[in-house]
């Protein structure tokens, strides 16, 4: 099986995880960055404040999303940009967790997908001082991008899964996640054996 995978980075407008304002996928095929995806997402209401954090974070402003498409708009994009990989991001509990909330937010089903999560490849991989992104990143060889744009951090991330899978000597997602020791995530509901 190659490695082949979507890695996925979402930047949020307050601290509720439905309040999704951006969102960057990376899609990896045999180990390379096949094709790469960004756009703005205009949170729903009653999650849709802007806090001064989140906005010195990532620069994202209410008006910059005013005429974005709504989450409901664009998770079937989302989901069909990923094309049933198994999604990969750094700190994977995060991300998975807007998926999930906003889903939950505007009444909608949970896609059903595997995930791994690069910060857990990299505490398996490196030895640093710190695993957060840029870190992780520069361990792999992935220096100088501009942390904390969803479609920047994606692929970065994206980096750390290639060059951890080369390290431990695997071809394949679910191989990294075995060699390394970690849990295999669920988003979604899971699907019944037939």
């Amino acid at each position: 099986m190659p490695l082949d995978f979507t890695a996925i980075d979402f930047e949020t407008a307050n601290s509720s995880s439905a309040s999704a304002c951006s969102v960057g996928l990376v899609k990896v095929r045999g180990g390379k960055v096949v094709d790469r995806a960004y756009w703005l997402i205009r949170p729903p209401a009653g999650h849709d404040e802007f806090l001064e954090w989140n906005i010195r974070i990532h620069g994202i402003r209410a008006a910059d999303v005013y005429g974005a498409a709504t989450w409901a708009e664009q998770l079937p994009d989302l989901v069909a940009f990923a094309d049933g990989d198994a999604f990969v991001a750094h700190n994977a509990g995060f991300d998975m967790g807007v998926i999930r909330g906003a889903c939950t937010a505007t009444g909608l089903e949970v896609p059903v997908a595997d995930y791994v999560c690069s910060l857990q490849v990299a505490r398996k991989t490196y030895h640093l001082d710190s695993y957060r992104l840029p870190s992780a990143a520069m361990a792999a060889g992935f220096e100088d991008f501009e942390h904390h744009n969803a479609a920047a951090d994606a692929e970065a991330c994206a980096a750390i899964m290639v060059h951890a899978a080369r390290r431990h000597g695997v071809d394949d997602i679910i191989g990294l996640a075995r060699a390394c020791a970690i849990k295999v995530g669920k988003l979604g509901a899971v699907r019944a054996a037939a």
